[in-house]
């Protein structure tokens, strides 16, 4: 039998020059508090270049959005960003906010149109607000100089025309004024790279940071992904059948598919990686350590 050449680790000797972000959402009861700060003090030292917490649908989540992402600001040397919308709210609401979060040390947000307040329903912009995210963007860089996240859609926005404008939009949330763009998930690494493709082809030579979704709980992703028009691979499926009452292996597939995703962004260059954490540290912190971060003094402990 004739041995193949000798091939390194996947993961050896990676040089630690990756950089993430990590994205949380704001607890609604005392336990939920304990599990969120709980991962924010896992991932802390990890150094991340920001960590974000979004905003419900029809800014349901408005208040406890501002106090996480206010005491994240206040408590930790973390950098806070705060995810911000244009539903259901006018021009002179978004930009009270945009103000008390520029008031309590918070220079980042993450500017997206948002959901309908209805799943399943139709995107209207409020008849004194701001009609999507370019105009929201072009908004708040008129009231402070923030650095501002907008999203990006390698398998195209479900509300999009078609892939064209759907890239045309993304050009002009950018020209708005906007630093980067993280991306919805996916799941395999040629949809991120043929989308930079277009990307770069368009003209767009801003950040396009990837978005992470380590797969937790298989059917809770699918509805996610059925939402927001991702691509959901059959072989997926298949790792995770039979896993429903194990959840220390189905942990450790859904560690090993979001690494190798990882592994393979990196070998295609990719050095920033977003990861959405669902409040829990245990993947994200598994893979950043499969990608050579390890963790660092910082100035203050987390809370």
């Amino acid at each position: 039998m004739t041995l193949p050449d000798r091939l390194p680790p996947l993961y050896a000797d990676l040089a630690g020059d990756a950089r993430v972000s990590f994205e949380f959402f704001p607890p609604k009861t005392e336990k939920m508090e304990a599990q969120l700060w709980s991962a924010i003090e896992t991932l802390a030292p990890l150094a991340p270049r920001f960590v974000s917490v979004t905003y419900g649908a029809g800014g349901s989540t408005r208040e406890r959005t501002h106090n996480t992402v206010a005491r994240i600001a206040r408590e930790t040397p973390l950098a806070a960003a705060a995810h911000l919308t244009c539903v259901a709210a006018s021009k002179g609401e978004i930009d009270e906010i945009a103000d008390a979060y520029w008031a309590a040390g918070v220079r980042h947000i993450v500017a997206l149109r948002g959901d309908p307040p209805e799943q399943g329903g139709r995107f209207e912009a409020h008849p004194g607000g701001y009609t999507g995210a370019a105009d929201l963007v072009a908004g708040l860089v008129k009231r402070h100089p923030f650095e501002i996240s907008v999203s990006a859609y390698p398998e195209v926005h479900p509300d999009a025309r078609d892939a064209q404008s759907d890239l045309d939009n993304l050009k002009r949330k950018l020209d708005a004024g906007a630093t980067r763009a993280i991306t919805q998930f996916f799941f395999a690494p040629e949809t991120y790279f043929r989308f930079m493709d277009k990307v770069r082809g368009a003209g767009i030579d801003a950040d396009i940071v990837p978005g992470i979704m380590p797969v937790g709980n298989f059917a809770s992703v699918q509805r996610m992904a059925a939402m927001c028009n991702t691509d959901v691979p059959a072989w997926m499926g298949r790792l995770f059948e039979g896993l429903d009452d194990r959840p220390a292996a189905r942990q450790l597939v859904s560690a090993t598919i979001a690494a190798e995703l990882c592994r393979k962004l990196y070998e295609g260059g990719v050095r920033d990686f977003h990861f959405y954490t669902l409040n829990r540290a245990e993947h994200s912190y598994a893979i950043c350590h499969l990608l050579g971060l390890r963790p660092k003094v910082m100035a203050n402990a987390a809370a």
